[in-house]
């Protein structure tokens, strides 16, 4: 049917060409953050790709939804600024008749929605989780940076090299204060130092320096100082898990955990996150209702006005499911009631909106002004 076909083939590129807008938009601010992450040092620089790829999949649910939602809202407002609906009106359709096309386009996409915020962005969470974690397991020597301070995984040591070889087993200018169980500090500074290995074991070894101790039990003021021509410290990875412990033994972030896994233990946190996963997807069928609600307004109204609502209605209803998640994780809520009332509200406030639309409905206060507007 002419009908059917033209209104789909404008749906795919408008959908096709806001998405194509908002991966751009999403991807350049997630490059922006993830350089942050790296120069902190939260994440590996050489692993910032990875890192993307992962972030970028876990926000692909709500990317969907706002390139459905406005191109559903772009198409519809378009054929009403060329006048086309006045034709589609005069042969007998109603704003209402748009729905069958419009959802038999957007059903697979409102699948994918689903399915990426129920299995992808646990999975893209836990992947994202994995690679900070081993970043943060590394060991002293791959944390050391030249020209800054760096703090070694279990806290007890701060480095300082002033430059090292391209192959990071040598360097020059080197700085080490530790601490101790007991209290005692020992600061070490050497002209230069190496990585050599011993077996299983590696060892730091420094040339050319100076051992400073602090807060030894001795009537001197516990303070000794020794100059070395070598120096060996046997590096370990403070980092390292406790013998015998496995990756499920580790602390899983909640975002991380499968959906699986919310749904077999149902406490409050699970169900929050339950609900926003769920949520998503309901959002995104909500929202493409709403849709052509929204898009039957006044003509005139340019592009900007309508594509301001739209923006406005998703962050409204985003927030919204930000909050039902707090409310259903700190157990002010039940997640069922919370759940039925957002997106039910939604359902049918955007229903009732779309039939109003349809049939022509206005309010009783309305009709008097109406009729002398006519005379």
């Amino acid at each position: 049917m002419l009908f059917h076909s033209s209104l789909r083939r404008e749906l795919g590129r408008s959908f096709s060409a806001s998405l194509l807008v908002l991966l751009t938009v999403v991807i350049t601010m997630l490059l922006i953050r993830t350089l942050g992450l790296a120069q902190r040092g939260s994440v590996n620089p050489e692993e910032i790709f990875m890192v993307l790829s992962y972030t970028v999949i876990g926000r692909l649910p709500m990317v969907l939804t706002l390139a459905l939602f406005i191109a559903v809202v772009s198409t519809l407002s378009r054929m009403y600024r060329d006048s086309e609906m006045v034709i589609w009106f005069t042969s007998g359709r109603g704003i209402a008749s748009f729905l069958g096309p419009i959802f038999r386009f957007a059903w697979p996409i409102l699948v994918v929605i689903a399915l990426l915020a129920l299995f992808a962005w646990p999975w893209a969470s836990a992947q994202t989780d994995a690679l900070r974690d081993r970043f943060e397991r590394r060991g002293d020597i791959e944390r050391v940076t030249p020209g800054q301070f760096q703090e070694s995984a279990g806290g007890q040591r701060v480095f300082f090299i002033e430059k090292n070889t391209t192959n990071g087993t040598e360097g020059r200018n080197i700085f080490i204060s530790s601490t101790d169980r007991q209290g005692q500090e020992s600061i070490l500074s050497a002209r230069s130092g190496r990585v050599q290995s011993d077996g299983e074991q590696r060892l730091l070894l420094l040339e050319q320096g100076q051992h400073l101790e602090l807060g030894l039990p001795e009537p001197d003021g516990g303070i000794r100082v020794s100059e070395f021509a070598l120096y060996g410290i046997r590096l370990v990875n403070d980092a390292t898990p406790a013998p015998g412990a496995t990756p499920t033994a580790l602390s899983v972030s909640l975002k991380a955990r499968p959906t699986h896994d919310l749904i077999a233990q149902p406490t409050a946190f699970n169900l929050g996150e339950l609900s926003w996963r769920l949520g998503v997807g309901l959002a995104a069928l909500n929202l493409t209702l709403l849709g052509v609600a929204l898009a039957a307004g006044n003509p005139r109204v340019g592009k900007s006005g309508h594509l301001l609502l739209v923006l406005f209605a998703f962050v409204v209803y985003t927030n919204l499911l930000n909050i039902s998640q707090s409310w259903i994780a700190s157990g002010l809520v039940n997640w069922v009631p919370m759940m039925l009332g957002l997106h039910g509200g939604v359902f049918a406030l955007s229903g009732l909106w779309l039939a109003q639309r349809h049939y022509g409905w206005t309010l009783p206060i309305m009709r008097p002004h109406l009729r002398g507007s006519a005379t």
